[in-house]
């Protein structure tokens, strides 16, 4: 059994049976075990930034990780941006690098490179495989690092002749261990206007359900906004998320006592503005980490409510939103229309940076979804994360709502989408412009708008026609101005 073999057959053991791959020279044993090793499903993108950001959506949907498959430093290089998302989104990742042959590291070629150091950029958990004998069970430990609570990018640095020479036996991951329950203490038990800041497993399932009650006891509940996976829609509780801009953030915490964070961090601004605090927390508000961001909240989060011995929850559900008539095809339309439409079970992935706030005020109107928003902030994670939440998910619908700026990043991912067959509608909202830097510009006081930076926040000339790009990718597609067909090819669609 050659090396590469063994970690194929390791990770299949191990759980790992999705990989997203753009393999090179160095990876073709890889590529060829494929065929040897049928119960891994392999997933070709055309750019590295797809395949970090499709195993990203995987795993936030799945709680378990997929395997990527990059050419060696440069390919990890054209990765690391989604890889960075993921990393704040605690999804896990086995990243798989391919690496020169060792004797022929000696000679510097052309595609030499430092690969740990771009791995570090993202990662803690940087491995290089010593020898093709190690292979299984250096793989069954990058699988066990990466499935650490509540989950890790691991990667693995491979040689390409340690995946042609003949292997050692097939790793055995060692148990997961389960997420430290912290104490409760005395959180909420003295007299004051008590929050909480929800994050990580609480923002689902159980953890809302116990928020509730937090919530009807009179507690003010608020969701991490960078928290990678959130169950909403009618029949759930739906806190509000922290807002994106310093004031209207400070506005939501204001008049607090104490605020208590569950897997989640003490919030902060996106960016430093002149004259506007970076930290959010009002002056006076005492803070307390009721679970960590590598402990269990939900668990630590029902100690709590059963230790102030708090009734059960009701809320106000939201009306349904009928399909708004002819009309304007503003924000609050598109809002409203895919409020109406939405399946029971879908899953939204949001990039829509500035067209976001209209459209996402509708969804709690929605029937039952998995929204997965921004995490680290790099754009072009829309698509890709669209991606690898189909792949994990046959059975439901995805929509994609992306930004016209930052679909340019990934649109390969629309090829992934037609090639394999994955049920995602994609929403471009096309204003032609990088319009939160209109935004952006002012608030830092940069004064600019001229004819030279006029033009640099201007992605309208010439005009991004995505229908085209869409189609000629296999995609079908139409426009919102006019309603015309523009593709029929592939199960994947867009819609401007």
């Amino acid at each position: 059994m050659t090396g590469a073999e063994c970690l194929l057959r390791t990770l299949v053991a191990g759980g790992v049976e999705v990989c997203f791959m753009n393999p090179g020279t160095s990876e073709m044993h890889f590529v060829a075990a494929l065929d040897r090793v049928p119960e891994m499903r392999g997933v070709l993108c055309l750019f590295e930034g797809v395949c970090s950001g499709a195993a990203d959506g995987y795993a936030r949907m799945l709680g378990k990780p997929a395997a990527t498959l990059l050419h060696l430093g440069p390919g990890l290089a054209n990765g690391l941006a989604n890889f960075h998302n993921a990393r704040k989104a605690r999804s896990p990742i086995v990243s798989l690098v391919g690496e020169h042959s060792t004797k022929h590291l000696a000679y510097d070629a052309p595609l030499t490179s430092d690969i740990e150091a771009f791995a570090r950029t993202v990662s803690e958990e940087v491995f290089r495989l010593e020898s093709a004998a190690a292979m299984g069970e250096t793989a069954a430990r990058v699988m066990a690092a990466a499935r650490r609570y509540p989950g890790r990018i691991a990667h693995m640095i491979v040689a390409a002749d340690y995946s042609w020479s003949e292997a050692g036996a097939v790793g055995i991951m060692p148990p997961v261990e389960r997420p430290r329950v912290p104490p409760v203490g005395e959180i909420g038990r003295r007299a004051g206007n008590w929050g909480i800041l929800l994050g990580g497993g609480t923002v689902r399932g159980r953890g809302l359900a116990l928020a509730a009650r937090l919530a009807a006891a009179g507690w003010r509940v608020l969701i991490d906004r960078n928290a990678a996976r959130v169950e909403a829609g009618r029949g759930r509780f739906q806190p509000r998320r922290m807002e994106y801009f310093p004031a209207p953030a400070q506005a939501q915490l204001a008049g607090l006592t104490d605020l208590v964070l569950v897997e989640a961090k003490a919030p902060v601004s996106f960016f430093g503005y002149p004259d506007e605090a970076s930290y959010l927390v009002p002056s006076g508000c005492q803070v307390h980490e009721l679970a960590g961001i590598e402990e269990d909240g939900t668990e630590a989060l029902e100690a709590l409510v059963d230790s102030l011995g708090l009734g059960a929850a009701t809320w106000a559900e939201p009306e349904t939103v009928p399909v708004p008539a002819d009309g304007p095809l503003t924000l609050e339309a598109i809002g409203q229309a895919v409020a109406a439409l939405l399946p029971e079970g879908a899953i939204v992935s949001d990039e829509m940076v500035s067209s976001g706030p209209p459209v996402l005020a509708a969804l709690p109107r929605a029937a039952r979804f998995d929204y997965l928003p921004v995490t680290g902030g790099s754009i072009g994670q829309g698509m890709p994360v669209g991606v690898g939440a189909a792949v994990a998910c046959p059975g439901r619908k995805v929509v994609v709502l992306e930004g016209d700026g930052s679909g340019m990043y990934t649109p390969q991912s629309w090829w992934s989408m037609a090639r394999e067959g994955l049920d995602v509608v994609t929403v471009i909202f096309a204003n032609r412009r990088y319009r939160i830097l209109d935004i952006e510009m002012r608030r830092t006081g940069a004064n600019g708008f001229g004819a030279q930076s006029e033009a640099m926040v201007d992605i309208g000339r010439p005009e991004l026609d995505f229908v085209q790009i869409a189609r000629g990718m296999g995609v079908a597609s139409s426009c919102g101005r006019s309603g015309r067909r523009c593709g029929s090819r592939g199960r994947g669609s867009l819609r401007r």
